[in-house]
């Protein structure tokens, strides 16, 4: 699975327990620092981490099952529908920022997504 938005590394640690391994990107590098570090604290092995710009994904371990955005977007970025596995699922906050729903991204194995919006939610924005 992908996360983009490692933040303190809370949610990655929790992914790490429900997937076989976590490739997560962080685009502020003393985050992804912390993160690290309480990653080894935990003796979590299964998360590959990386400094970048989560818009962009990690294609070179691409196709994703599952993929999940920890900051808001009008749009999904293309590069992470390019990324998604078909019959894969991706979860982000979509929308202007005074009306962003969490959505689910359905991709359909004719490499056609369908959005689903949830719930109402406030993130910051996917800094790209």
């Amino acid at each position: 699975m992908l996360e983009v938005g490692t933040g303190l590394g809370y949610q990655t640690a929790i992914l790490a327990r429900l997937v076989a391994h976590v490739w997560t990107v962080e685009i502020v590098e003393e985050f992804l620092e912390s993160a690290e570090k309480r990653l080894k604290h935990g003796d979590i092995e299964n998360v590959s981490l990386r400094v970048g710009d989560g818009s962009r994904g990690w294609a070179e371990h691409a196709p994703y099952d599952k993929i999940i955005v920890a900051a808001g977007a009008k749009e999904v970025p293309a590069a992470l529908i390019a990324q998604l596995k078909p019959g894969g699922r991706l979860v982000m906050p979509l929308g202007p920022a005074e009306d962003q729903r969490l959505s689910t991204v359905s991709k359909s194995a004719d490499n056609a997504f369908e959005v689903r919006p949830i719930m109402p939610v406030r993130f910051s924005e996917l800094e790209t």
